[in-house]
């Protein structure tokens, strides 16, 4: 199986690291591609924060910044509980007048070479166009699920548990507890990311800043917060309070079921309310069996992360693998050739070796299986990877299954 890049189309712009008095000119070039108008000052003073030293790239047609591309320092948990270096990818996007001529493959070929060269073993991005980003070697790494409950209808059985209370927090309490809240929760399911002070200022203080954004958070026993909620409410549908309106869950994440139960208790509950719409929950949330009557409720599956794999041997190594005989896997990527090869994996670990491949596949397609999300024999039925044999498909299968769906649960 082999995998190619169509070159680059136009030689007569250049790439390079952006200095921080060229990162508001990105934002501007990003929120274009988007449709957005480019940030006041007020709304800068914020977006400013998000962009990490030395991460951010431009493309130039002489002076003109015509594309660039952005990411943020991150760590992502594996199946069997380590965490390895990830790249956040976000702020993507080619000027109108320049698409179709090379700038992205250029501009995400030299942001992935930087990353494998600093170390970093993964990168991954939220993809506003999914069919863009298979050809450098993303593949569909995790799967979530909006989930549309239409209040009036919904209520929760009598015999779900609870597990403790929820108070709604102040901003201030938000940005200073939740940081110090989320680092065990990472810990409890493969594909969750880390997230760091830039991610924060993204996901919760430009909410604040410029949004009617709110928090409600859960406490255990103890009084540690365990989970929370993070929404925000549009607007009524008629102008006539009466009608109620719809609440958006941007952020919703729990230290067990437990937790999880109160928190869906709560956002149920909220007066005035038509239509709550959760966006990005795991696909094992059993919210369909907590419910009285499953007609409240529609779930729509979608996908959520693209995984990369930068760094096949210590991705490969990082991770753990269930009981089944060894299969060799043979990884092309074209794109970091390093990487290509032959490797041995079985539930002891993994190592490069020169025998026949049982499978052969594309980076693209290792960033499907590695979370556990696809079955390899499955996307060997449908042509994405190549089985030597049935039976090393079926091994794969056993070696890269998890006991739960991958999820990351951040939006970035």
């Amino acid at each position: 199986m082999t995998q190619t890049l169509a070159p680059a189309r136009d030689t007569s712009f250049d790439v390079r690291v952006l200095s921080d008095g060229e990162l508001r000119t990105a934002s501007t070039v990003f929120r274009e591609a988007l449709h957005e108008p480019p940030h006041d000052d007020e709304k800068w003073a914020v977006w400013a924060k998000v962009y990490e030293p030395g991460r951010s790239y431009g493309a130039f047609a002489g002076d003109t910044m015509i594309g660039t591309v952005t990411s943020l320092a991150s760590s992502m948990t594996v199946p069997g509980g380590a965490t390895v270096p990830m790249a956040a990818v976000t702020g993507v996007g080619v000027r109108a007048d320049h698409r179709r001529r090379g700038a992205l493959t250029a501009m995400i070929r030299r942001e992935l070479e930087d990353l494998a060269a600093a170390g970093e073993t993964l990168a991954a991005l939220h993809a506003s166009e999914p069919a863009i980003y298979g050809r450098f070697g993303y593949g569909l790494g995790t799967l979530g699920r909006s989930v549309k409950l239409r209040s009036g209808r919904a209520r929760l059985r009598d015999d779900v548990p609870t597990a403790g209370t929820v108070r709604l927090l102040s901003t201030d309490e938000a940005l200073t507890l939740l940081p110090a809240a989320y680092p065990p929760l990472q810990a409890t399911r493969p594909g969750m990311m880390s997230r760091g002070q830039s991610w924060w200022v993204l996901g919760y203080e430009r909410r604040f800043a410029h949004e009617y954004f709110r928090v409600a958070a859960h406490h255990g026993a103890d009084g540690t917060i365990d989970g929370w909620v993070g929404y925000k409410p549009g607007p009524y549908h008629s102008g006539d309070p009466r009608d109620g309106s719809r609440l958006y869950v941007l952020d919703f994440h729990a230290a067990n079921q437990g937790v999880a139960n109160d928190l869906w208790r709560y956002l149920i509950g909220i007066d005035l309310v038509e239509e709550l719409i959760a966006y990005g929950r795991p696909m094992d949330d059993p919210i369909e069996a907590m419910l009285t009557d499953l007609f409240a409720l529609r779930s729509d599956p979608d996908d959520e992360l693209w995984v990369r794999v930068v760094d096949v041997p210590r991705a490969l190594a990082a991770r753990t693998y269930g009981p089944a005989d060894p299969v060799v896997i043979e990884i092309v990527d074209p794109l970091l050739p390093g990487n290509s090869g032959r490797y041995l994996i079985s539930p002891q670990g993994t190592e490069r070796t020169s025998s026949p491949p049982g499978l052969t596949m594309t980076v693209e397609a290792l960033g499907m299986i590695y979370l556990g999300t696809w079955r390899p024999s499955t996307l060997a039925a449908i042509g994405r990877l190549t089985a030597k044999n049935p039976v090393a498909a079926e091994a794969a299968d056993r070696l890269f299954a998890t006991d739960r769906p991958s999820w990351c649960g951040s939006l970035f």
